[in-house]
């Protein structure tokens, strides 16, 4: 009987249909399972789906390679449901027009701040050069920092699970954290989120206010475009620095 099991595993296996209908299966009971919990963080469920995913992947000796051929269109929809996020945004334009110089500083601020300090926290724990690039671009959205990471030699699928990582962490903290700071401005708030947590703290704050969840997607948007453009800066300051070698 295991062997008559093994060998339809083996066949099934590499069936892109299979790791889609997992995927898409794991991912919708998490949602009743955040749903039934009341919406606790700890629950979120993208950081469900991704430890049973990963413990799926694991006990049936399935490597990432196979698992991402077979979620591809999942990939590519990021795009589109990134873009459509535009649409709280819009509704926000009057005081998106107000408040463009404090956002702009913000924005600018935010991107660097996540540049460099994810480039000399890891250098700072001996991380290899190739460990620093695929890190430095992890409070980007995943397609973004991907193409980035792997344009600077860095190995993409290290960044997109620091990515994840950072998503997921900062949806957790980040309401507690705003409670403790006193922070009550909607746009305030997601701004915050939108630059430290990107479409996953975005995807969360949504939620709870469409004011936080429409800047929250602005500045993920924005802090992607200027992420790709301060990383070779970025980049040459640490080879000269002596941080790169």
């Amino acid at each position: 009987m295991s062997l008559n099991f093994h060998s339809v595993w083996q066949q099934v296996q590499p069936s892109p249909l299979l790791w889609l209908t997992v995927t898409l299966v794991v991912y919708v009971s998490s949602i009743k399972l955040y749903q039934k919990l009341k919406y606790n963080p700890l629950a979120l469920p993208v950081l469900t789906s991704v430890c049973i995913i990963v413990a799926l992947l694991v006990f049936s000796d399935t490597s990432y390679e196979t698992y991402f051929s077979g979620v591809k269109l999942l990939h590519f929809l990021i795009g589109p449901a990134t873009v459509a996020l535009a649409i709280p945004l819009y509704h926000q334009l009057p005081k998106l027009i107000s408040l463009w110089r404090p956002l702009s500083i913000s924005l600018v601020i935010g991107a660097l701040t996540g540049l460099v300090s994810s480039g000399i926290i890891t250098a700072s724990f001996g991380g290899s050069a190739d460990m620093i690039i695929s890190l430095l671009p992890r409070s980007t959205t995943m397609p973004i920092a991907m193409a980035i990471s792997e344009h600077f030699g860095g190995t993409p699928s290290l960044t997109a699970v620091s990515v994840a990582l950072t998503g997921i962490v900062g949806s957790i903290v980040a309401l507690p954290v705003f409670h403790l700071l006193r922070i009550e401005d909607p746009v305030a708030k997601g701004v915050a989120m939108g630059v430290s947590a990107h479409a996953i703290g975005t995807a969360r704050i949504i939620q709870f206010d469409e004011a936080m969840g429409a800047f929250s997607a602005l500045a993920m948007s924005v802090t992607g475009i200027l992420t790709a453009i301060f990383m070779p800066f970025v980049v040459e300051a640490m080879y000269a620095s002596g941080l790169l070698s």
